[in-house]
């Protein structure tokens, strides 16, 4: 049980640990980076296999409607007897998560693309692998980015789970601040997880209308 006593910050602990905080947080930003990263490497070939043969896309759908529906602890406890406790062990149940968000919003995207301008690109003698990547990617684009932003904040939350397997990032100062009832441990990490996704979030708004202008002209 916490002291009534004690304060809800500890500034003189904050200023002994400011080294610990940034390489908590820079952990933390690293297992975020990576997962979505490989998500969207995945994403991609799953899309471009959706795109092949459409009858697929409902399957992987539910697949990882699937993955995603698992609790991120069950799916750790799952993964540890077969990977350890290791960051390939956070990163693959990180990446589950990120799959049915990124999938379903990159195919809504490709979905939305007008059917005379995939017309086109085939007539001009492209490729349907080309057709893709030039035309239909950069067009869905809007809608991928939205499924990163949401895949983005997610990760950052889900992260830190991953401190039960050692992990976390500030995670870990999130379960020893409750593991030894120190308030400001959790209130620093906790404050600083928010922050995170509200600065990557911000960042991806301002990458998605540098890379979308024609977004904003028909806005």
């Amino acid at each position: 049980m916490v002291p009534a006593s004690q304060p809800w910050i500890r500034w003189s602990w904050v200023n002994s640990h400011l080294h610990l905080l940034r390489s908590d947080l820079w952990e933390h930003l690293q297992l975020t980076l990576l997962a979505v990263g490989f998500g969207l490497l995945i994403t991609f070939v799953l899309a471009a296999l959706a795109r092949a043969w459409r009858p697929l896309e409902g399957a992987l759908l539910a697949l990882t409607g699937t993955l995603y529906a698992v609790p991120s602890l069950a799916l750790l406890a799952l993964l540890v007897p077969f990977t350890g406790f290791t960051t390939l062990t956070a990163e693959i149940a990180l990446v589950s998560y990120t799959l049915l968000i990124l999938l379903r919003n990159l195919l809504a995207g490709l979905d939305a693309v007008p059917g005379d301008v995939r017309d086109a690109a085939l007539g001009m003698g492209f490729s349907r692998w080309r057709t893709f990547t030039r035309v239909e990617l950069p067009l869905a684009l809007p809608a991928l980015f939205a499924g990163i932003r949401v895949a983005m904040v997610t990760t950052i939350g889900l992260v830190t789970v991953t401190s039960l397997i050692g992990e976390g990032g500030l995670g870990e100062l999130l379960l020893d601040g409750f593991n030894r009832t120190f308030r400001t441990e959790e209130v620093v990490a906790a404050t600083l997880v928010v922050a995170l996704a509200l600065a990557t979030d911000l960042v991806l708004v301002a990458a998605e209308r540098l890379l979308t202008p024609w977004t904003r002209r028909t806005a």
